[in-house]
Formats: C-alpha cells, structure tokens, sequence
C-alpha cells in the first residue's frame, strides 16, 4: 500500500525541516515549496493526497494559492493561520479550504487534523445512502438519524444542518456555506437565525446541550460536527 503523499507549503525553513523529519515517521511522503508559485509548479506535476498550505507568504498568499489550485483541483487542503486571523480562516476556508490549524501548533494536533481530513475524503468517495460517522447514522433516502442506538426525530431544516455536517464530519464548517447549502445564498449572512438552529439540534442530539461533544463551536468562524467513537 502507497504512502500517502503531503504537500507542505511555507516560506519558514524551519517549519519544512520538522514536516520532512516528523510526517515520513508518520507513515506519509513529504513534498516541499517555500513560495505559493513553487506550490503551483508542483501541483502540476504531482498529485498529493494533501496540502499543508501556510496562508501568508511573500510572494503569492496561501489565499491565493487556495483560489487558483481550487479551479483544477479538489485536493484537500488544511491551511496554516496565525493566532487571531479568523477572518483569513473564514476566507480561506469560503475558498475551499478543508481545515486549518493556528500557528504555533502541535505536531499531534496537526496529524490529527490530517487523519481527519483523509478519513472524511475516503469516506466521501463512498456512494452508500447510510451515513455513519462514529455513533451518528444518518439514513438519507428515509432521513432517519440514530444517535449511540437512539433515533432522533428531527424537523427537516434541522435534519439538512446535521447531514450537511455529518457529510464534514471533522473538517470547519462556515457559517456561510452552511446558511447557502441549507437555506440558499440569500440567506449567506443570518448568523442568529442559524445559531437557534444548532441549539435546537444539540438538544436534540447531545447528551448535554451545555457541553456539546458533536457539534463544536469554532468561534468567529463556523462549526465542526466531531463524531464519538
């Protein structure tokens, strides 16, 4: 079985000496760029599995990169943010992003984040009509959800928030592709509304709706459905 194959993307040397020291231990092949035009001469002659993707570098910005690569591409990409940008996050994730992690970061929470984003991708390449993510199975075509055994009876609004989650299970979700996957485009900016809508839902689901384990709050920016094993 091939490794899979991890492009990292960053103008620090420093950063790319642990990712070809730390990753291949891991079981996964490394690629390096240091610019955002290098990263693009790769991805065109190399196909990873993944991207690590710094968003600021001198020359061409990770949202940039992010924006040109997604016009080819659907490779997923976890981007590399500093403390506090979240309005970079939220763009780069709008972009087509899949994940990011907030420098400085830990080597096991970017793995995590990795095994993650690759597990959701082998389970989207799946055509089953059942959902299952951890304990949550979500039957689409009799939109029937079980929870740790339990079937839930959920509103259809309710029911499309949690599938549109679920189908992310691990990835950021934002709160406007959420509003435009479930209500439309015009809908893109009502954040209150859809607040109302994950309180109702982890009441619903969660043990505890005051300390959600499912359906976790990324703040400023969206959700993260984070399944139970």
């Amino acid at each position: 079985m091939s490794k899979p194959v991890i492009l990292v993307v960053d103008d620090e040397p420093q950063i790319l000496r642990v990712m070809r020291a730390s990753l291949p231990i891991r079981g996964y092949e490394v690629i390096t760029a240091s610019s955002g035009e290098d990263a693009l001469d790769e991805l065109s002659k190399h196909v990873p599995d993944l991207v690590i993707l710094d968003l600021v570098m001198p020359d061409t910005s990770g949202l940039e990169v992010c924006r040109r690569v997604r016009e080819f591409s659907s490779v997923p990409i976890i981007v590399l943010s500093a403390k506090g940008s979240e309005s970079d996050k939220v763009t780069a994730l709008d972009l087509g992003a899949d994940d990011y992690v907030t420098k400085p970061f830990g080597m096991d929470e970017l793995l995590a984040r990795v095994r993650a984003v690759l597990r959701r991708l082998s389970t989207a390449e799946s055509n089953d009509r059942v959902l299952t993510v951890g304990d949550v199975s979500i039957d689409m075509d009799e939109r029937r959800v079980v929870v740790g055994g339990n079937e839930i009876r959920l509103t259809p609004k309710e029911f499309d928030v949690l599938k549109y989650l679920v189908s992310n299970a691990g990835k950021v979700v934002t709160h406007r592709a959420l509003l435009q996957a479930v209500w439309g485009w015009q809908s893109a900016d009502q954040t209150e509304y859809l607040r109302v809508f994950i309180n109702q839902l982890r009441r619903k689901i969660e043990p505890d709706s005051s300390q959600p384990r499912y359906i976790l709050t990324e703040p400023w920016v969206g959700y993260r459905f984070t399944p139970s094993e």
